[in-house]
């Protein structure tokens, strides 16, 4: 049995999984279950993907992340980290920016807004141009909101994760503050998680840190990154787990969140910390990984 076997009791219809490794100088080793094609809503993994083509819209030069959008003194930094005081819907400012974290797809809606302006294309297009293409996401297309309507499948989402790993659209200077906290100490909630203290984000990514209860593992490392969506998907990238190898999961499914989150809660942190025991019991000498590559860039 694998780690990625666990998904065969998700109370799903369709569940498609992947963990990927990868260490300095050996090619990802990449292992899927579940039909890797299947077309999936990703849900709120659309919001890495918009935060990312947003950041190459800044190394393009076209905006800046203290660019003002929206309400007096918001930046697309605040939008992206979840601190421009928009609420869950809507856009109508419940809060001064970088006063609390409160999640919000109409904060990123308008972050994607500013983007397609000055791109002077539909954010749709611009997303498809400046992330899918480059990383061959044949499979993958917005249909709506950039908060949450991506759809995608096992294999595009990899090769997304893959990128969050070892950026190729990013300077690695960008990339990196990207999966760095931004606006640290903001009290928030995750949805349908818990509320805490210091709810910290980056640039569309969710960082672990000290957070409990969480929807990853407890060897999760409190660096690991990535975010979960309301379609029942989740993606997080772990640099820190196993020593000198990058870790990461994907899981797709096509059940609403609500309808299963307290098994979602109590499946999603065994499958991670199976994910990562698998990766630790894996490796070899000299950083090397044995498995089975089925996916790859």
């Amino acid at each position: 049995m694998t780690a990625l076997d666990l998904v065969d009791t998700w109370p799903v219809p369709h569940v498609s999984a992947a963990s990927i490794v990868v260490a300095p100088g050996t090619v990802p080793v990449v292992v899927t279950h579940g039909d890797p094609y299947h077309s999936y809503r990703l849900a709120s993994i659309s919001k890495p993907m918009t935060a990312w083509a947003a950041l190459v819209a800044v190394e393009e030069g076209i905006v800046s992340l203290d660019d003002p959008v929206g309400q007096p003194s918001c930046t697309l930094r605040h939008l992206l980290a979840h601190a421009g005081g928009y609420p869950f819907d809507g856009r109508d400012p419940i809060s001064a920016p970088g006063k609390r974290r409160i999640y919000s797809n109409g904060g990123i809606e308008l972050a994607a807004d500013h983007v397609a302006a000055a791109a002077g294309m539909p954010f749709a297009q611009y997303l498809a141009e400046a992330v899918f293409q480059p990383l061959g996401m044949t499979a993958s297309e917005l249909r709506g909101s950039p908060a949450y309507a991506v759809w995608s499948t096992l294999t595009d989402t990899v090769r997304f994760a893959l990128e969050l790993i070892t950026p190729t659209l990013l300077s690695p200077a960008t990339a990196a503050s990207a999966v760095a906290p931004v606006f640290g100490g903001l009290r928030g909630v995750v949805p349908g998680v818990g509320t805490y203290d210091d709810c910290v984000w980056g640039l569309g990514v969710e960082i672990r840190d000290t957070k409990q209860p969480h929807w990853t593992g407890s060897r999760n490392s409190t660096g690991a990154f990535g975010h979960f969506g309301g379609a029942g998907t989740l993606l997080w990238v772990d640099l820190g787990a196993v020593h000198d190898r990058a870790v990461a999961c994907v899981a797709l499914t096509d059940r609403p969140f609500d309808e299963w989150a307290a098994d979602a809660l109590r499946l999603w942190p065994q499958l991670s910390d199976a994910v990562i025991a698998e990766a630790s019991a894996a490796a070899g000498p000299a950083g090397a990984i044995t498995g089975t590559v089925t996916e790859g860039r």
